[in-house]
C-alpha cells in the first residue's frame, strides 16, 4: 500500500463530500425565499440515500465484473469484495469505493436545481433512486471499468464530464420540460441570499481539487497537472463571464461571476489530467462562452424553464469540455494516453471518440431519463399543486421556513 496515495484519495473523498453541502448552499441562496429549505434539503438528503445505495449495490453495479454496461449484482452491502486489495494505484479499494461514493452522492444534487419550487419530494426521490440504477451506475462502468464499453472506445473522461456533468445536465433538461414551467415563469425571481451563492461556490472550487486532482488515485505528477488546470480554466471562465456581464450588462453581478466559476470547473472536469495550463485556458473560456450564450439567448427562445441553469452550465460546459479533450489532450501532460489531441498532432482520431462519446450520453441519458420520469409519473405526481407553489415548498412539503421574513408575503 502507498501510505501517501491512500492519505491524499481519503482527504479527496472528504473534499468532494464537501461539495455537496456546498452546492445546498449556492442552490439555496439562489432560490426564493420560500423554497430555500426545500431545495437544501433535497440536495443534502443526497449525502445518506445515495451513499446507502452505494453501499447496498451501487458499487458493485459500477466497478465489479466484466460486463460492457453495468457491473456485477452479487456484492449488496459490499459482499465479497475485498476493501483490503489494492487498485492499480496502490490504494485500498475501501479507500477507491468511499471516494467513488461522493461522486454518485454529488450528481443527483446537480439536476435538482432545474426543477426546484415545483416538483413533489416523493417524485424526485424515486425518480434519483431507479436513475441512479439504470442511467448513472451504467455511465460510471461504461466510461471508468476497464471493461466498459466507452473505455474500450478510448473516450477520455478524467474526472466526470460524461458520467457526472453531462449526465446530470441532460437529466436536469428532461425534468425541466417534462413537470412544466414555474407559475411565475418570466418574471424575475429576487434570490434569497447572494453570500450564500458566494460561500457555495467557494467550497464547490476547494472541494473541486478533490474532485480533480484525486481522480489521479495518487500523488504523483497527474494530480499535480490536474490541479494547476483545474485552476486556470476556472480562473479564466470566471473573467471570461465577468468580461461578457460588462460588456452586454454593463454592470457585471456576482452571481454571474460565480456562474462563470461554475462552468470552468465544469469545463476542465473531463480533461483535468489530460491538458496543458495552455489548453485548460482555452476550455475554459470556451466553454464559459457556450454556457454564457445558451443561459442568455437560447434557453428563453426554447422556452425552458432551467431554474437554476442546471443544463446551461453542467450540460453545456460539461459537452465542450469533453469534446475538447479530444483538442487539447496530449502526452505532454500525460504520457499514459493513447492519442493526442487535434491541436498537438494526433488528427481527428481522439475528437471523433470523444464526440462519439458525448453523443452516446446525451441520448442514452436523455432517453432513459424521459421513460424513469414517466413511469414514476405514473406513481406519484410530479408536479406540485398551485397552491402548494403559490405556498412555497419549505411549508408544504417540510412545514419549515428559513426565516421569520417568509410569512409576510
Amino acid at each position: 500500500m502507498s501510505l501517501g496515495s491512500t492519505v491524499f484519495v481519503l482527504i479527496s473523498a472528504i473534499l468532494v463530500l464537501l461539495m455537496t453541502p456546498g452546492l445546498a448552499f449556492f442552490y439555496g441562496g439562489l432560490v426564493s425565499k420560500k423554497n430555500v429549505v426545500n431545495t437544501m434539503f433535497l440536495v443534502f438528503l443526497m449525502t445518506g440515500m445515495v451513499a446507502l445505495m452505494w453501499i447496498l449495490f451501487g458499487y458493485g453495479f459500477s466497478f465489479v465484473g466484466n460486463g460492457a454496461f453495468i457491473g456485477d449484482f452479487k456484492h449488496f452491502f459490499l459482499n465479497g469484495i475485498d476493501l483490503n486489495s489494492l487498485q492499480p494505484t496502490k490504494i485500498p479499494t475501501g479507500v477507491y469505493m468511499l471516494f467513488q461514493m461522493m461522486f454518485a452522492i454529488i450528481t443527483p444534487g446537480l439536476f435538482i436545481g432545474a426543477i426546484v419550487g415545483r416538483t413533489k419530494l416523493k417524485f424526485i426521490l424515486l425518480f434519483i433512486f431507479i436513475w441512479s440504477i439504470v442511467v448513472y451506475y451504467p455511465m460510471v462502468h461504461m466510461v471508468w471499468s476497464t471493461t466498459g464499453f466507452l473505455a474500450k472506445m478510448g473516450t477520455l473522461d478524467f474526472a466526470g464530464g460524461t458520467v457526472i456533468h453531462i449526465n446530470a445536465g441532460v437529466t436536469a433538461f428532461v425534468l425541466a420540460k417534462l413537470i412544466g414551467k414555474r407559475l411565475n415563469y418570466g418574471k424575475k425571481v429576487q434570490a434569497y441570499s447572494v453570500p450564500l451563492v458566494l460561500i457555495g461556490t467557494t467550497l464547490l472550487w476547494i472541494g473541486w481539487y478533490g474532485f480533480n486532482a484525486g481522480s489521479a488515485l495518487a500523488i504523483n505528477n497527474i494530480a499535480m497537472q490536474a490541479a494547476v488546470t483545474t485552476t486556470v480554466a476556472t480562473a479564466a471562465s470566471m473573467m471570461t463571464w465577468f468580461g461578457l456581464d460588462t460588456f452586454f450588462n454593463r454592470k457585471p453581478s456576482l452571481m454571474g461571476v460565480c456562474t462563470g466559476t461554475l462552468c470552468g470547473l465544469v469545463g476542465i472536469t473531463p480533461a483535468a489530467g489530460y491538458v496543458t495550463v495552455a489548453g485548460a485556458f482555452w476550455i475554459g473560456i470556451i466553454a464559459t462562452i457556450a454556457s454564457y450564450c445558451f443561459v442568455n439567448y437560447i434557453k428563453p427562445r426554447i422556452q425552458l424553464d432551467d431554474t437554476l441553469d442546471a443544463f446551461g452550465c453542467h450540460g453545456v460546459s460539461g459537452m465542450v469540455g469533453s469534446v475538447a479533450t479530444g483538442l487539447f489532450a496530449t502526452k505532454l501532460a500525460n504520457p499514459t494516453i493513447a492519442n493526442n489531441g487535434l491541436f498537438y498532432g494526433g488528427g481527428l482520431h481522439q475528437v471523433l471518440i470523444q464526440l462519439g462519446a458525448t453523443i452516446f450520453t446525451v441520448v442514452f441519458v436523455a432517453v432513459a431519463a424521459f421513460a424513469i420520469a414517466k413511469l414514476v409519473g405514473m406513481i406519484t405526481p410530479m408536479r406540485a399543486s398551485r397552491q402548494e407553489e403559490e405556498e412555497g415548498m419549505d411549508l408544504s412539503e417540510h412545514s419549515e421556513v428559513v426565516d421569520d421574513a417568509v410569512h409576510i408575503k
